[in-house]
């Protein structure tokens, strides 16, 4: 037998084999197309020292087309756990040195594995994706590697957090694991996510497109809303993975970890009393309100770039991590369209699933008119919205800053889909729709028949706005359960915060419900 000093050497000397990736020559490569290494980027995104590796001497069990030839420790992908801020996380990091990063049998294995641990332990999973897709040398068995990755995602999602980065090539069937999980990270000039790359767009179309065209980190930021956070840089994206951990649970039993602030609870900000404009129609920025409002200021918007005129992210109020949802009266006068309500509802339904209370600020004048909304399905689309809000449990918190109209006003966490806390500030205007609007229903005939219908429709809108154009009509009723000084808003949030920590709410029993997709 040898001596254990030879066997240690051997286990050395395999552990060098699966840290060397596809070898010194291919990870060259791989720095100079300006990306990092599988191992790299673990490095940076886990506290230092955290990564244990599971499975780094897996390897592929195909002997077709000469992969008998080519085996390599840890077959392309490099899994375990470590921490981020002291907490657990389960990560895997496709590794494009390895056959391209290429999906076989033993790197699905690989893959599944930590999912499965993650769900056991209830920690978040982290998949960094640099793939060339399914490794064809393996046939169907590749195939079914990713239906028991998207499984997995199916039955994790709302139980734990998961995260994707996307960190090279990301195509065909691989691009569903991702879309599955709860956020999707890009970098501009190394990610790209498409069904069928330019190739075969060019074929079946006769469209010439390039790769960021087609699926580009900017596209899927703006255009299509797949991405959530785009970056610069790897490095920056890593990084940023780890701010978005700061706020979340570990999974979906847990409370989000809060965090002492040193910005007073009770801190009133004078600036609030002149953000709104004199005149009902002219723009402001909703994110001056946030910022305000927030501790320290600290705000990590979602999807920012695409449905600008909502607002979506994360931020503190008492040390307590929220969800904030928010119309952006400076795009689109803060409309509700269909990229709006898709963008908002999959983030309430993710603070739902995931105890983070949700915070509105209201600025609405309804929905987006016209053919293109219509056609496309506004009506499907904006219940979805509706919908996320109806269904949420957590505490939801509402404060209506000015235009509150219509339909929209009722979506927008109003006290009737069991909003806890519905605040307006003075400004505030509860109404089925603007003075104009009213006035040229209601008093239709009266201005038909005036003299001067300019100076009739004029006095008219004046009386209207004196009677319905405020928030007391609503607070009259209950709707609205205070109307407060600007100044106050951040106290009282964080009050009612301290309040519904204790909060219990439960949905009818049911397997789920059937949200209109």
């Amino acid at each position: 037998m040898p001596h254990p000093r030879e066997l240690l050497e051997q286990l050395h000397h395999r552990q060098t084999l699966a840290e060397q990736g596809g070898g010194a020559a291919r990870i060259a490569q791989q720095h100079k197309k300006g990306k990092l290494t599988a191992r790299e980027r673990l490095d940076l995104l886990l506290d230092e020292g955290s990564f244990v590796e599971l499975d780094r001497f897996v390897t592929h069990r195909a002997t077709d087309f000469g992969l008998d030839q080519q085996v390599y420790p840890g077959d392309g992908v490099v899994t375990g756990y470590g921490r981020i801020d002291g907490r657990l996380v389960y990560a895997f990091s496709q590794d494009f040195t390895v056959f391209g990063g290429s999906l076989s049998e033993a790197h699905a294995e690989k893959i599944c594995k930590v999912m499965d641990h993650a769900v056991r332990n209830g920690a978040p999973v982290i998949g960094l994706n640099d793939s060339g897709g399914a490794r064809i040398q393996e046939g169907v068995v590749s195939l079914g590697g990713y239906a028991d990755i998207f499984l997995r995602n199916t039955l994790a999602s709302g139980v734990v957090p998961q995260i994707s980065a996307i960190l090279g090539p990301c195509a065909g069937g691989a691009v569903y694991s991702p879309a599955i999980t709860d956020f999707i990270f890009m970098v501009r000039g190394v990610s790209y996510m498409f069904v069928t790359g330019p190739n075969v767009v060019k074929t079946v179309t006769h469209e010439e497109v390039s790769f960021d065209e087609l699926g580009g980190a900017d596209v899927h930021g703006g255009t299509s809303g797949v991405a959530h956070f785009v970056h610069d840089s790897e490095p920056e994206c890593l990084l940023a993975i780890r701010e978005l951990l700061g706020f979340l649970p570990l999974n979906n039993l847990d409370d989000p970890p809060e965090r002492l602030s040193e910005d007073p609870a009770d801190r009133r900000d004078e600036a609030l009393l002149d953000l709104i404009p004199d005149s009902a129609n002219k723009p402001y920025d909703m994110h001056g309100v946030i910022g305000r409002v927030v501790d320290d200021g600290g705000f990590l918007e979602v999807q920012r770039g695409y449905a600008d005129n909502i607002i979506t992210g994360f931020a503190r109020l008492g040390g307590r991590p929220v969800g904030i949802v928010a119309n952006q009266p400076a795009i689109l006068a803060g409309v509700l369209d269909i990229a709006a309500s898709l963008k908002a509802a999959r983030f309430i339904r993710f603070c739902d699933c995931f105890n983070l209370p949700v915070v509105t600020f209201v600025d609405v004048p309804g929905f987006l008119p016209g053919l293109a909304q219509e056609h496309g399905g506004i009506i499907k689309h904006g219940a979805k919205l509706l919908f996320a809000y109806c269904e949420a449990t957590v505490p939801k918190l509402t404060v209506i800053t000015r235009k509150a109209y219509g339909g929209a006003y009722d979506v927008m966490s109003s006290k009737h889909i069991r909003g806890d806390l519905n605040l307006a500030w003075p400004s505030a205007e509860i109404a089925v729709m603007g003075p104009k609007g009213a006035v040229e229903i209601l008093f239709k005939d009266d201005i038909a028949s005036a003299g001067d219908a300019g100076e009739a429709t004029a006095g008219l809108i004046e009386e209207y706005t004196r009677k319905f154009a405020h928030p007391y009509a609503a607070a009259a009723r209950g709707y609205i359960d205070d109307v407060i000084d600007p100044r106050d808003t951040r106290p009282r949030l964080i009050d009612a915060l301290r309040t519904l920590r204790s909060k219990r709410d439960r949905n009818p029993a049911k397997k789920h419900g059937n949200l209109p997709l």
